[in-house]
């Protein structure tokens, strides 16, 4: 209802009165339209909100903490070093990260280097301090004479096939614990279905074992349909993504982890500047004339990043009275659209508005 002021051409001033009518049109095809649209307002209410969306519930993001725990020995026999078993303590660097870890699968490595003065390689300036003398590199070549470690560090390609091929067979325990703190809601990756025994033996598999939280790391690389042995060349990065989607209307043990993995860094044959991913590290000694020495590792190996994702849901009143308004109001919408219709696209729109609309003149109050 609503008012609406006019006058006319004497200077008397009326107020309009609008009231609504109801109109019933006995038309198939207007009352199909109405009945479908309707049906589509409903559907998209109940099937898509309330039931693929969950819209009666209250949902959280997840909080989440990250440990790891990498086992596995490997044998290695080369000039430098000779032949040398490599345990965690070796190949884990550093220890322990923040959802990280890395483990070392190639290197090349520099030994018995001590401070003093060496002939200067033309690439290797930026790892040195040039003295300002000009030495012979050979026979037939003059360079700058540097203060460095030395001799310097070696400028090759890294081994194919990588040294720590074995590191495709060592595994990796995740221990993922998350909280919903909305709705004071714990829990971690291992299960309480899974015991002592049970976590000693598995190792995570899709069709046997898809709850068991160690991964063997050439399962993990495979997963991401990349190759181990190319990737351990010169390194990587890959992504291990834990996702938590719990609803929490039903059964606590109805909420696990899905495991998925996939490649982070960059591998695009079109741009391989700086591939892969390594560092430098040196381990040092003294001699008995306590000369420092040092053996220098330029180390390629594979950052493997925990990613935890998630949402809980939990019914809530709040949000399902929003909805359930929403959806009235579509509904009502759809009478705004039959109008609509009927007025501007029917051949008979002309028949329905004088129908629809009735104007009536002044009439005085009845007298209380």
């Amino acid at each position: 209802m609503s008012k609406k002021g006019c006058c006319n051409s004497v200077g008397e001033c009326f107020f309009d009165y609008y009231t609504s009518k109801i109109l019933v049109i006995r038309s198939r095809k207007v009352g199909t339209l109405n009945r479908f649209t309707q049906a589509l307002v409903i559907a998209y209410v109940v099937g898509y909100v309330c039931v693929l969306k969950k819209g009666y519930q209250d949902t959280d993001t997840v909080l989440s903490s990250v440990t790891t725990k990498v086992k596995g020995i490997a044998l290695t026999n080369t000039t430098e070093l000779g032949e040398r078993i490599w345990d965690v303590a070796d190949y884990i660097i550093p220890p322990q990260e923040d959802g990280s870890f890395f483990v070392l699968t190639n290197m090349i490595i520099t030994p018995n280097q001590t401070q003093s003065k060496c002939a200067e390689v033309s690439h290797y300036g930026r790892h040195s301090v040039q003295t300002g003398r000009c030495v012979n590199y050979n026979d037939t070549v003059k360079t700058c004479e540097v203060l460095s470690w030395c001799p310097l560090e070696k400028i090759v390609e890294p081994p194919n096939p990588p040294l720590l091929a074995d590191a495709e067979n060592f595994t990796v325990l995740i221990k993922n614990n998350i909280r919903y703190p909305k709705f004071n809601f714990n829990k971690r990756n291992i299960l309480p279905n899974i015991n002592s025994s049970y976590l000693t033996q598995c190792v995570f598999s899709r069709k046997t074992d898809p709850d068991c939280p160690i991964f063997r790391l050439k399962d993990i690389v495979e997963e991401a349909e990349e190759d181990f042995q190319t990737m351990a060349v010169h390194g990587g990065v890959m992504g291990v993504q834990i996702r938590w989607d719990c609803d929490l209307d039903m059964p606590q043990s109805w909420c696990v982890p899905r495991y998925t993995f996939r490649r982070l860094d960059n591998k695009d044959p079109e741009n391989n500047v700086a591939p892969g991913y390594n560092f430098r590290f040196a381990k040092y000694y003294k001699d008995s004339d306590g000369t420092e020495t040092r053996t220098l590792i330029k180390g390629y190996g594979i950052r493997f990043d925990v990613l935890v994702f998630g949402q809980a849901g939990k019914f809530n009143i709040i949000p399902t009275l929003l909805n359930i308004g929403a959806g009235l109001a579509l509904l009502g919408l759809v009478n705004v659209i039959c109008d609509w219709i009927v007025l501007t696209i029917m051949t008979r729109k002309h028949h329905y508005k004088e129908q629809k609309y009735t104007y009536v003149d002044d009439f005085g109050l009845v007298s209380i």
